[in-house]
């Protein structure tokens, strides 16, 4: 089954990576929304086997190119 996503911020521009802890990060670039960074971790979490991201934390940064990180917790 493929998901088709209706994101108006492509998932390439979305920078996603995985943690040594097992959370899943992903820098937003600008104008992007919570909901395209959630979709863009789930992404990244399917490909681990895992069926859902849950938020742990979101905040700015000082890059002008990915201004907001969030890191996700991937679970079954």
């Amino acid at each position: 089954m493929q998901t088709l996503l209706a994101c108006s911020t492509p998932v390439s521009d979305f920078a996603v990576y995985r943690q040594s802890d097992g959370t899943v990060g992903v820098h937003a670039p600008k104008g992007a929304t919570d909901t395209e960074a959630h979709e863009a971790a789930l992404l990244e979490c399917k490909k681990l086997g895992k069926r859902a991201a849950t938020i742990v934390t979101a905040h700015p940064t000082s890059n002008d190119r990915f201004p907001n990180t969030y890191i996700y917790n991937c679970t079954y």
